[in-house]
């Protein structure tokens, strides 16, 4: 979760200054994490802060929820 959290920051940091993914996925992400295009994609999708959150929660202490984000 935390691979996550630091490609999605790093992602953020460059594009808010006019730099395109593609160009971080290729010159800051491939080489130093390893994973495919499509990865990181899914990777940029997913809100790993709410989920790292979540799973900080004890689970007796979670609202159930009717219609759960997955």
């Amino acid at each position: 979760m935390n691979k996550i959290v630091e490609i999605q920051d790093i992602t953020l940091e460059h594009t808010r200054r006019g730099i395109s993914q593609r160009w971080v996925y290729k010159n800051l992400i491939s080489d130093r994490y390893h994973i495919s295009y499509s990865t990181y994609q899914n990777y940029l999708c997913r809100n790993a802060k709410k989920e790292r959150k979540a799973k900080q929660i004890p689970p007796g202490e979670r609202q159930l929820n009717l219609f759960p984000d997955f």
